[in-house]
């Protein structure tokens, strides 16, 4: 199988409209398999471990038959970047067309924060807010904030730890919604996220795949919300297809994010708040326009093969792919 996904790879530098979390590039890489594409992306600065559940997501994705839908069309949120300038937040705003909840990014600043909120509420006065602080912050600085903030759906990832969460939610009656706690353990099977973690985020290559994600879903036992990590039209596909395999899915996805990309590989329109399912495809004149250089292209083959080694070949036999 890894000769097939070498000899089929592609590379591309995808841009991005705005400032995300120091990404102004996105590279992405993506192979044909026999029941589509599956997307690697993750980001540049990861360790071949860290990527082993990104390239089995892409597996999965290019190879295995996955659950199938419950529904055809998935609502989804806005997500604003740490900007600060009213305009530029309400021309991103204005990219999602017809959604009803906005996910911000916080953390750096207390005062930019708070008024990067206050203006998406005067841009969106009827739209749920939610803070995604991506584990910034003490439980004291978590604590503060959350009492300034006003009406909020829930915060992702105040602070770090579990330990750290549990204490939060001592001091705070707004939701909590776990993330890197849970994607960046070594097993996510073995936390207990009782009095920690309302909401569990799910994320279609950071935990493996569809299948793995729904398993860690059931597991937990808790609601859940599906988001994306930056992707391109292709990842973005794969997380549409988790969201509508959720049993239960009881809040906005955060899977509109190629409303961030300057480019794409394929249009996945927001339409009344919502992405419909689809088969997508890479449009081959894209690949080509924004490919990588060869260099780059054999830095990103080594990099399949080094995380192939690091325990993606060994999660892809357990898992009793026979491709």
């Amino acid at each position: 199988m890894l000769d097939s996904i070498l000899a089929s790879l592609k590379v591309v530098t995808l841009a991005t409209k705005v400032n995300f979390r120091s990404v102004n590039m996105r590279e992405v890489a993506l192979f044909e398999g026999s029941i589509g594409w599956g997307e690697f992306s993750p980001f540049l600065e990861y360790g071949f471990e860290e990527c082993v559940p990104w390239l089995v997501s892409a597996v999965e994705a290019a190879f295995v038959v996955v659950e199938p839908p419950l529904r055809s069309e998935i609502e989804v949120n806005a997500t604003l970047p740490a900007i600060d300038n009213y305009g530029e937040i309400s021309q991103l705003l204005d990219t999602f067309e017809g959604v009803s909840a906005v996910k911000i990014k916080v953390g750096d600043n207390l005062a930019l924060d708070l008024a990067r909120i206050e203006s998406v509420r005067q841009l969106r006065p009827k739209a749920r807010i939610r803070i995604d602080v991506n584990g910034l912050w003490s439980v004291e600085q978590a604590s503060q904030f959350l009492a300034q903030v006003g009406e909020i759906e829930y915060v992702e990832q105040p602070c770090s730890t579990l330990e750290e969460l549990r204490e939060l939610k001592l001091r705070t009656s707004i939701k909590i919604v776990g993330d890197e706690v849970i994607r960046k353990a070594s097993n996510p099977f073995d936390l207990d996220l009782t009095d920690a973690v309302d909401i569990v985020m799910l994320k279609v290559a950071p935990l493996g795949g569809v299948t793995r994600a729904l398993e860690i879903a059931k597991y937990h036992q808790l609601p859940v919300v599906v988001s994306s990590a930056l992707e391109s039209a292709i990842g973005i596909s794969h997380g549409l297809k988790l969201a509508a395999a959720v049993p239960e899915l009881g809040f906005a996805s955060g899977l509109g994010t190629g409303s961030l990309l300057a480019d794409d590989l394929a249009h996945l329109p927001i339409i009344g708040g919502k992405i419909k399912l689809s088969n997508v495809v890479p449009d081959i004149e894209a690949l080509n326009d924004f490919a990588v250089s060869a260099d780059r292209l054999n830095w990103w083959k080594n990099r399949v093969q080094m995380v192939w080694t690091s325990g993606a070949q060994e999660e892809i036999e357990k898992r009793g792919w026979r491709i």
